[in-house]
């Protein structure tokens, strides 16, 4: 039988899809291709037909285990395997980032920048951090410890006093790992998410309702809230600026408000509650803030300033949170506003006092002293210097009757100062007691009823100035008002010009 091999015709050309072989055939020609150069043996192998130069075997054994191996100062392939103990090294590949480490590095980041605002830098975690709103966070405890949570609330208060916050921390009790809990663990997803600086859940959705009060956006929400939290076990939907949601917005909301899913909480948040429908209002546990009260305010702006670790002076802290009017949030702005800049001695209070646009000491003390003496130049001078430094005739007006009702208050309670009634600075103290022993209670109660009203009238006019000078005069003259309180005042200014025992305050 004759050999397949002999049968092929010889070809110039051999293309298998990846090369080209061309020149002599793969099986013989009759040009044979020039010899090989030699090849060593390898020490203890016989030399075979190869190594003399004669033409390969066709035939070959496909068991020979020489056959793959390479020869000798030869680097052997890393790909083949050398045999089953050939130890196999494994590719080396870089550790994948760990997401919850990720989220932590950026919160830690966060938290620590100094650019950050205070009133983000400051924000409370827990519902013991809530200063001022004992009233809202302790009922609410109480709530969650004796699991009788509702499926809807509606906090409502003044812009600032921790409406949305309380919100995310009472998110952050129910869906706490540990929970629902009034004292979030603080180690779980849920509470590193919704913490101060976290990206915030998936399952904890805050709408703007100034921006997506709309029927639209409530149906939106509607077919959203039938489907399961991602990770948590509640889905919470709060609702920011709930008064500026649409009648068909609310209405559209009304049946799933009413009977929501067992994995639905709705939290709503207004400074209008009376803007909320009533249908809606009567589904929620209605929590009313409040603004914080000034002591409370000052202490905690006080515990900010220390770790912060800038030095204010005394009386800076009033003037703040006078600016604040009660807001934790307002009041941190401009505390911060403050801070930012502080020189190498800290917050100074005149300082401070120009900052905040308010009327500088010395031009209320010089018309306090002009109104007590009658001395029409030293009112209408001051008047002319309160223009003269740009002051604004309506923010005087506005300092003017503050320190009146400070003197109003220091005649009634001689020790307003002494028992923290008043908090001033103690240079200002010394001279508002000098100043309410000048005056009688009639005179000062009839001056602040003149700027009160006066003030009033300042507020859409186009000639403050002239305002404000007709109020002066009629504080100067108590002839100019026929009034009772009139009378009083004029009785209080003869009694103290014939020195009558009882005309001034007790001191």
């Amino acid at each position: 039988m004759s050999d397949p091999a002999e049968d092929i015709e010889p070809v110039d050309a051999v293309d298998d899809g990846f090369f080209v072989q061309t020149g002599p055939s793969l099986f013989g020609d009759d040009e044979p291709p020039a010899p090989a150069a030699p090849v060593e043996p390898a020490a203890g192998a016989e030399a075979g037909p190869d190594e003399e130069g004669e033409p390969a075997d066709e035939s070959f054994d496909p068991d020979d285990p020489s056959l793959g191996e390479p020869d000798d100062g030869q680097e052997p392939d890393a790909a083949v395997d050398e045999g089953p103990d050939a130890e196999i090294t494994a590719p080396s590949f870089a550790p994948a980032p760990d997401p919850e480490a990720a989220i932590e590095a950026r919160v830690e980041q966060e938290a620590s920048d100094a650019q950050l605002a205070l009133y983000r830098r400051y924000r409370p975690d827990t519902f013991d951090q809530v200063i001022g709103q004992e009233h809202v966070t302790e009922p609410l405890m109480r709530a969650i410890a004796n699991g009788r949570v509702s499926h809807a609330y509606l906090f409502s208060g003044p812009r600032g006093c921790g409406k949305t916050t309380s919100a995310r921390i009472l998110a952050r009790c129910l869906n706490c790992e540990e929970g629902p809990t009034p004292a979030p663990c603080g180690r779980c997803r849920s509470c590193r998410d919704l913490a101060t600086g976290g990206p915030g859940s998936i399952d904890v959705i805050e709408i703007d309702a100034a921006s997506h009060g709309g029927v639209d956006d409530a149906r939106d929400l509607r077919e959203g809230v039938y489907f399961a939290p991602v990770h948590s076990r509640y889905k919470i939907y709060i609702i920011d600026e709930a008064h500026m949601v649409t009648p068909a917005g609310f209405n559209a909301l009304l049946k799933v408000v009413e009977e929501p899913p067992a994995h639905v909480k709705f939290i709503f948040a207004t400074t209008e509650p009376d803007k909320v429908i009533g249908t809606i209002r009567s589904r929620t546990h209605h929590y009313p803030f409040r603004l914080v009260p000034p002591k409370v305010l000052t202490g905690y702006l006080q515990r900010i300033c220390d770790e912060e670790h800038v030095r204010v002076e005394a009386g800076v802290l009033p003037l703040v949170v006078r600016a604040g009017a009660g807001s934790v949030r307002d009041s941190l702005s401009v505390l911060d506003q403050l801070l930012g800049s502080a020189g190498e001695d800290g917050v100074g209070y005149r300082q401070a006092a120009a900052l905040l646009g308010y009327t500088p000491d010395a031009l209320l003390d010089e018309m306090i002293d002009a109104f007590a003496a009658g001395d029409g130049r030293g009112v209408f001078g001051a008047i002319d210097r309160v223009i003269e430094v740009g002051q604004d005739p309506r923010r005087f007006a506005e300092d003017l009757l503050t320190r009146l009702r400070d003197l109003v208050i220091i005649a009634q309670v001689p020790d307003a100062l002494s028992s923290g009634l008043l908090d001033v600075a103690p240079d200002l103290a010394d001279r508002l007691a000098q100043q309410a022993a000048r005056f009688g209670a009639g005179e000062l109660t009839r001056g602040a009823q003149v700027i009160a009203e006066g003030l009033t009238r300042m507020r859409g006019t186009t000639a403050p100035r002239l305002y404000l000078e007709l109020m002066c005069a009629r504080v100067l003259v108590p002839g100019a008002d026929a009034a009772e309180n009139g009378t009083a005042a004029r009785l209080d200014r003869l009694e103290r010009r014939l020195g009558v025992v009882g005309a001034a305050p007790r001191t």
